[in-house]
């Protein structure tokens, strides 16, 4: 028994209506509601082999059908296209990130709070919190050819190392040039300032009058970032966690309990968002490891701006949530942050 078109059709709109409604679906409704030229009976017919494959199941014997996880996956995965966002919901979006965008110590709340009044789904953002490291000496050592190791002073009086491989092989007096150049850029300078594209800019432009590439500046800026980076604590950010409870699936007292549990514990959000990767990924109800949100759908992505990792963002709805929504929804903050 193959998935064809037709069948796939039905699921579509099974899962489109079942978003909706969260009534399980009858072979009648979609054969009024939808043009797709089959009688009610022939409906009926492709909806007991969807359930047969796993793409459905009926909640009740009498009842109509629902989608299960694996008809959900097969949706995003290969049917859904992108949604369209109102004019007033781009707007929110927009001009909720570019108020924040000089400064990235809000960036990723007001991100999280406008997914989720926009979508009305609960919306989870961790953000690195910079200790205020600030600069006072840096210097290189060369150690083999391209391979040179970096101390770093802060005004704090702690020390932070890295090893960094430049793109090319530097002689000792090229290794002390480029320290010198270093030392007049970053003296002062806090991990806030290297974040800032107007200051990566400067750098380079100094690295250019010193006789340096851009290639050379990227390198030794990205692991002094990272040297001061490496210790700071994770903020969590969890906006919108009642929006669950207005949805029928959670109106179970123990379940909606559990869940509410998970969402209000730092680690459990912070082991929640771990997976995210470069792209949106998205867990469908079974697929994820907790077993008390096996009845949610987690969207994740990675913020990471002009290379510099500010923190990760999840969407948290139940299986049947608008994915076509909360895909525009990111990918139109992702645009915003210049990042698709």
């Amino acid at each position: 028994m193959g998935l064809n078109d037709r069948k796939v059709k039905i699921l579509a709109a099974i899962i489109k209506d079942y978003i909706a409604s969260a009534e399980p679906i009858a072979s009648r409704t979609i054969a009024k509601k939808y043009d797709f030229g089959l009688s009610s009976a022939t409906i009926r017919n492709e909806m007991s082999d969807l359930e047969e494959m796993g793409y459905v199941v009926a909640p009740h014997a009498s009842s109509g059908r629902i989608p299960s996880d694996k008809g959900y996956r097969l949706y995003v995965d290969q049917v859904m296209k992108r949604g369209r966002l109102t004019q007033e919901q781009q707007n929110l979006i927009v001009q909720a990130l570019q108020a924040e965008m000089g400064r990235m110590e809000g960036l990723m709340q007001e991100m999280a709070k406008a997914i989720a009044y926009v979508t009305n789904y609960t919306t989870i953002a961790t953000q690195k919190m910079a200790k205020r490291h600030v600069v006072k000496h840096v210097q290189l050592i060369p150690v083999d050819g391209a391979v040179v190791a970096m101390v770093i002073v802060t005004v704090q009086n702690e020390v932070k190392n890295a090893t960094v491989v430049l793109p090319v092989p530097a002689s000792p007096s090229m290794v002390s040039k480029i320290s010198a150049t270093l030392l007049r850029g970053l003296g002062g300078t806090s991990v806030d300032d290297l974040g800032n594209p107007l200051y990566i800019s400067m750098m380079r432009h100094q690295f250019a009058q010193a006789g340096l590439d851009a290639a050379t500046a990227d390198a030794l800026l990205q692991a002094v970032c990272k040297a001061l980076d490496m210790d700071e604590p994770e903020q969590v950010h969890a906006i919108g966690i009642k929006n669950l409870l207005e949805y029928p699936e959670f109106a179970d007292l123990e379940k909606a309990r559990a869940i509410m549990g998970v969402l209000e514990e730092k680690d459990g959000l912070l082991a929640l968002l771990s997976g995210s990767g470069d792209s949106i990924q998205i867990t469908i109800g079974e697929e994820n490891d907790d077993a008390v949100l096996r009845d949610c759908s987690i969207i994740r992505a990675k913020i990471s701006i002009d290379q510099h990792f500010c923190g990760n963002i999840a969407i948290i709805g139940p299986t049947r949530m608008d994915y076509t929504q909360v895909i525009s929804v990111l990918q139109t903050a992702l645009t915003t942050l210049g990042l698709k």
